[in-house]
């Protein structure tokens, strides 16, 4: 069996993950679940999510409602405890240089967008979802290949805006604080849900979802405070398969 909790595993916040997965495994096996000794970093993390193995997996809503909804079973989101979301939900903050003129988004309309993937729920769809709402796609664009990278790409002038999921964003202000001193956040999307817990499809998400709850309760608070974690929610899939998927780019659309 594999665990795999990628997403937010910055290298500063490795020990605090594998506290949280700790308890969760020792969770798991007092009900009877097979659950690794440690979590498996590294690899495609495509090969993690559709592994027939996986126990615990965290994905991204646009990948889970494009192409593993189906093939997975989903067990719910933990929840970050982000201002202006419900429980178990996220946005992404738009981002744009500090010195950047622009006061609304209809002021970017020529301007570069930076993301991380066109199969990110937060970098890709929530930029290209809000800007629809607003009358407009991003058609300059640049692949940067992680939020990280978005963040140094408009910090340096290589991009105007890009969408950073707040819990990142979050991690950006604490551990690249020479990056957001030269950012500001422009505006939000509206809130969908969050990052996917996912297991392998035909394993129990119930017994799952309560050694999460369970661990949550009896791991160190510093742990879960580390990691920004409130609680744990089961969402819905209808929730995730509801937020819309924006089209792919054209291959004759202007890059940077």
């Amino acid at each position: 069996m594999i665990a795999s909790l990628s997403m937010y595993d910055w290298p500063a916040q490795s020990a605090h993950w594998d506290a949280l997965w700790g308890e969760i495994r020792d969770c798991l096996r007092d009900l009877g679940l097979v659950a690794p000794d440690g979590l498996t970093r590294g690899g495609r993390l495509w090969d993690h999510w559709e592994s027939p193995d996986l126990i615990l997996g965290q994905t991204c809503g646009m990948p889970f409602r494009t192409r593993l909804y189906g093939n997975v079973t989903l067990i719910g989101a933990l929840d970050h405890a982000l201002p202006e979301a419900p429980a178990g939900f996220y946005y992404s903050n738009l981002v744009v240089h500090r010195d950047s003129t622009a006061t609304s988004l209809e002021h970017l309309v020529d301007g570069t967008l930076a993301y991380n993937g066109l199969d990110s729920e937060s970098g890709w769809a929530a930029a290209q979802n809000t800007a629809a709402d607003h009358g407009f796609q991003f058609s300059r664009k640049l692949h940067t290949g992680s939020h990280r990278n978005s963040a140094l790409a408009v910090a340096n002038g290589r991009a105007d805006i890009a969408a950073i999921d707040a819990e990142t964003w979050r991690l950006i202000t604490q551990f690249m604080p020479e990056t957001t001193a030269n950012l500001r956040v422009l505006s939000h999307s509206e809130p969908t849900p969050g990052l996917p817990l996912i297991t392998s499809l035909g394993t129990d998400a119930e017994r799952i979802s309560q050694a999460i709850d369970t661990a949550l309760t009896r791991i160190d608070p510093a742990v879960t405070e580390a990691l920004h974690i409130r609680g744990f929610e089961r969402i819905l899939a209808d929730d995730y398969l509801a937020v819309r998927t924006p089209p792919m780019p054209s291959q004759d659309a202007p890059a940077a």
